[in-house]
């Protein structure tokens, strides 16, 4: 089989490899999808990300946000990742920060940095869907998210620094309803915080 010419047709509907997928789809055996994308990625053709899913180097645009739902299917974008998407925070990092209600884990590569946090099933709520080329993936509105990195902050056992934010994309009604959900902490933490500066109506 001429695996670049698969390699190529792939990425025009997918950037992520499956080995099952292709393993069902092309009739081959593991094994042999095992061998052929372990020399595909000593060729750089490839990304590994575990030992049955890859990154296709062969398609145009891949982002790591496409891995997020693969990886851990009950997760979504949150904590520090989703509050500079909406604008609430300015500090920016190449680690895409998800919660997950499945194991907690660090994958990492050369054109991807995934770190899940784990969660309780009660708290697995409050995200959108959003689409890129090539799929799609969960990530938190801004209420979930400031929620979530307060309270996973408190569970590391440090106090988190709001100062650096931003609330204007904030909706107070919103925020305090849904905090409701986590411990008292959390909400004693940002009604201070929130008060002093401008909050969505």
């Amino acid at each position: 089989m001429d695996w670049i010419a698969v390699l190529a047709e792939e990425a025009r509907r997918n950037d992520i490899i499956l080995a099952d997928q292709w393993t069902a789809k092309y009739g081959i055996d593991r094994k042999t999808v095992a061998k052929a994308l372990s020399r595909c990625a000593k060729r750089g053709l490839v990304e590994r990300v575990t030992h049955k899913v890859f990154v296709n180097k062969l398609a145009p645009n891949f982002v790591p946000q496409d891995l997020v739902n693969v990886l851990r299917p009950n997760s979504y974008i949150s904590l520090e990742s989703a509050l500079w998407f909406w604008g609430i925070s300015t500090q920016t990092t190449a680690l895409l920060t998800c919660v997950t209600t499945g194991k907690p884990r660090d994958f990492n590569g050369k054109s991807f940095a995934l770190s899940y946090r784990s969660i309780v099933p009660r708290l697995y709520s409050g995200f959108i869907e959003k689409r890129t080329r090539y799929g799609k993936y969960l990530i938190a509105e801004p209420e979930k998210a400031l929620l979530d990195w307060v309270y996973l902050c408190l569970q590391d056992g440090y106090t988190p620094d709001t100062a650096e934010l931003t609330f204007k994309a904030i909706d107070r009604p919103k925020l305090i309803e849904s905090g409701k959900r986590y411990p008292r902490t959390v909400l004693n933490l940002l009604l201070p915080a929130l008060a002093v500066q401008p909050i969505a109506s």
